[in-house]
C-alpha cells in the first residue's frame, strides 16, 4: 500500500498559482520578444555607426591630402562682432 501525501492547499489556490504561473509566462513571452526586438536595433545602430566612422576617416584623409583654401574676406566676422 502506497501513502499518497496528504495536499494541504486549498484548490482556489491551485487555480491562484496556475492563473500566477500564465502571466509570468506571458510577460516572459513579450520580454523575450522585445529583447529581440532590442538586439536587432543594437545591431542596426552598430552597422550605421560603422559607415559613419568610415566616411569620417574617408574625409579625414581627403581633407589631409588636399591644400586648405584661403579664407575670403567676406567671410570672417568683424572684431566687434
Amino acid at each position: 500500500m502506497t501513502t499518497r501525501p496528504i495536499d494541504l492547499q486549498p484548490p482556489h489556490q491551485d487555480a491562484d498559482a496556475a492563473t500566477r504561473l500564465t502571466e509570468v509566462e506571458v510577460k516572459l513571452a513579450f520580454m523575450e520578444d522585445l529583447l529581440e526586438q532590442l538586439n536587432e536595433l543594437v545591431f542596426r545602430q552598430q552597422r550605421q555607426i560603422d559607415a559613419l566612422a568610415r566616411e569620417l576617416a574617408r574625409v579625414r584623409e581627403q581633407s589631409a591630402h588636399e591644400p586648405a583654401a584661403p579664407a575670403s574676406p567676406r567671410d570672417e566676422i568683424p572684431p566687434h562682432y
